[in-house]
This record gives C-alpha cells, sequence and structure tokens, in this order.
C-alpha cells in the first residue's frame, strides 16, 4: 500500500503580492534636467520566515539608487512577498526551496515592479539583469560553513 498523500513532499505558491514599494525623487524637477547618464546601483537580499506550519513568507527586496555625481535621481525600493506551502521536506531541502526556488519565483514579479515605477516617476525603466539564486545560496552555505569552527570531540579517559 502507497504512503498517505499527506507524507508527499509538497511545495505550492499560496499567495504573490507587493508588501513594501518606496519611490523618492529627491531633486526633482532638477533631476529631469540632468543630460548625463546616472551610475545605478542595485541592491538585493531576501528573507523568508515560518508564517505557520508548513507556510512560509519569502520577501525578495531590490533597492535601486541613481546618482549623476552626488546627487540622487532616483531611489526605488521594491518588497515583493509570497506566502508558500512547504510540507514534509527534509531541512536542507526546505531550506534550498526558500533561498532558491521562493525567490526564483518572485524576482519576475519585482522586476517588472522596479521597471514599472522607474518608468511612471518619469525616467527611462530600468530592467533587471537576471540573478542567479542557486549560486547566492552555494556561496552563504559555503560562507557559512568556512566560518563554523571544527568540532573536536574529546572523551574524558581515554588515552590518545
Amino acid at each position: 500500500m502507497s504512503e498517505p498523500q499527506s507524507s508527499q513532499p509538497f511545495f505550492s505558491i499560496e499567495k504573490i503580492y507587493v508588501k513594501d514599494l518606496s519611490l523618492e525623487i529627491p531633486n526633482a524637477p532638477q533631476s529631469f534636467l540632468e543630460r548625463e547618464a546616472p551610475t545605478v546601483d542595485i541592491q538585493l537580499h531576501h528573507n523568508s520566515t515560518a508564517v505557520e506550519d508548513g507556510v512560509y513568507q519569502t520577501v525578495l527586496t531590490v533597492t535601486v539608487t541613481a546618482k549623476v555625481k552626488d546627487k540622487t535621481l532616483f531611489l526605488v525600493e521594491a518588497a515583493q512577498a509570497g506566502i508558500f506551502g512547504a510540507r514534509n521536506l527534509p531541512q536542507s531541502e526546505l531550506e534550498a526551496v526558500l533561498g532558491i526556488a521562493c525567490p526564483n519565483i518572485l524576482f519576475p514579479y519585482v522586476r517588472e515592479v522596479v521597471s514599472d515605477v522607474v518608468t511612471r516617476a518619469g525616467f527611462p525603466p530600468v530592467v533587471l539583469s537576471p540573478v542567479n539564486f542557486e549560486a547566492i545560496f552555494q556561496a552563504q552555505r559555503a560562507q557559512q560553513a568556512a566560518a563554523e569552527p571544527a568540532v573536536q570531540i574529546i572523551t574524558p579517559g581515554m588515552s590518545h
């Protein structure tokens, strides 16, 4: 007899939404008269938290800052969130799902939000380049492993 469905690994997308969105144009209207091409800095981070048993929220936040010299043309911060169901997964697989799959699902949405809000603000669209969340996840794992001190087990009364 096969195992009951409730013990099968399960993953679902429950909801995708914009959790937070901010746009600042601190030097308007002068910023619209600027002829020099801006430098654009893009910061990206994500985190996941348990909402309830088997339900997680992942938030992917992108901050885009465009500057000409020392003047900010615009600053956009978009937090794209998703609620995901994930049950019956080993901890290592759950961490990979939350660190790779969920941000990959959210990225196209936050990419569209950023491009849209920058365009609506009167600037040329900013199109975010693809992101390899698996490489980021693996690099974070390697960094954590390198930071953990080696554990030596010493048993009292035993001589070596």
